[in-house]
């Protein structure tokens, strides 16, 4: 199996819960097909599908047809990651009550926000970094004040740190499962106006007392976290935990209809809604906007499964690109925030700071 090949074949194995023309597809080639399982294994794992991959097999009764010993490695980890989301749901309880009880009503995203929200099966599927909510612009500060006093601290120590423009530095508290993020914004500064706190909280909803986006803006930020955040408009790549997040949520919203009601993000997000489509295989649920936009993006996304040292050169240039464009908007900001250039005078005027860079540089 090439990449293309593997990428696929995980991708509708996701869906087999849900879709039974998959599911039969899936056994077909399991009785027929000598599955490289050993790729399997590293594509589903270098996209954080491991687990909910092995989840939808359990439940389509689908085990029978894998090593044994692969078995009880996927079984392992997926125990594992159920554990740490035990934890990291009780942390996300906590953290909740104790701003609530301060008059401050978090609204919890991504991975913790669904897990709260209950859209897996199982609470092992989902494979999760931080618990990450945003708050009100008045919220905000008093957020990070009320968690650092309940013993929550920088998870990287520094002398000082850069300006704030998404979220707050990580937070963790010490014997808690998980680092914490404080947004004030939800993406890169482009997209601010559009989709920001006042957006997704007026029609947020409450699921047993927390606080969680809507099922569209839950699946809008699935696809953002990828497309924008992540640079995936430019790479024209997937991160199959997003697509498998954004394949759940539209069973419980209109796909097409959330992203439609966005402006400057519906064509990025339309795009990464069509390589769904086909990556799941034509699901229903999955239907995009058919615009010439996103049969150009397709054209692209597909084209870098055929020549992978090709699309290894044009990665290399949209990162040498991107990395100009955030050394400009240094710049930018340093002209334009008094903040910016008190952050760089101090790097600029310590010798540690040099030192540093001397390592990372390789410089003597």
């Amino acid at each position: 199996m090439n990449y293309k090949e593997t990428l696929y074949f995980i991708a509708k194995c996701l869906t087999i819960s849900l879709e039974e023309k998959n599911r039969d597809e899936i056994e077909i080639i399991l009785k027929t097909t000598d599955v490289d399982w050993d790729t399997v294994v590293k594509v589903s794992t270098s996209h954080y599908v491991f687990p909910a991959f092995y989840c939808n097999f359990k439940r389509a009764d689908f085990l029978k047809y894998l090593p044994a010993d692969l078995v009880d490695y996927m079984k392992h980890i997926t125990n594992l990651n159920r554990d740490r989301n035990t934890q990291i749901l009780q942390q996300a309880q906590e953290l909740n009550s104790l701003l609530l009880t301060n008059n401050i009503i978090p609204i919890f995203l991504k991975g913790t926000g669904n897990l709260l929200a209950g859209i897996y099966e199982d609470i092992g599927e989902r494979m999760v970094g931080d618990i990450d909510f945003i708050f009100s612009k008045e919220d905000y500060p008093k957020a990070i004040t009320i968690l650092i006093e309940f013993g929550y601290s920088e998870v990287e120590k520094r002398k000082y740190y850069p300006p704030v423009k998404k979220h707050y530095r990580r937070l963790q508290k010490e014997n808690t499962i998980a680092a914490v993020e404080i947004h004030k914004e939800l993406l890169l500064e482009k997209y601010t106006n559009e989709f920001n706190y006042s957006f997704v909280e007026k029609d947020s909803q409450f699921i047993n007392g927390i606080s969680v986006l809507s099922y569209a803006n839950k699946l809008n930020l699935s696809i953002i976290a990828n497309q924008i955040n992540d640079r995936g408009s430019y790479y024209k790549t997937m991160a199959l935990r997003n697509a498998y997040d954004v394949f759940l949520l539209s069973k419980k919203t209109n796909a097409k209809d959330a992203v439609n009601a966005l402006d400057k993000l519906t064509n990025p997000l339309n795009c990464f809604l069509a390589a769904c489509y086909e990556v799941f295989n034509t699901v229903d649920s999955l239907e995009y906007n058919r615009i010439k936009k996103a049969t150009a993006y397709l054209s692209v996304f597909n084209s870098q499964f055929i020549n992978r040292k090709k699309t290894k050169r044009r990665h290399k240039q949209i990162k040498r690109y991107l990395f100009i464009k955030s050394r400009l908007n240094i710049f930018y900001n340093i002209i334009i925030y008094k903040e910016y250039r008190v952050f760089v005078f101090k790097c600029l005027t310590d010798k540690n700071w040099y030192k540093e860079k001397g390592i990372q540089f390789g410089l003597k």
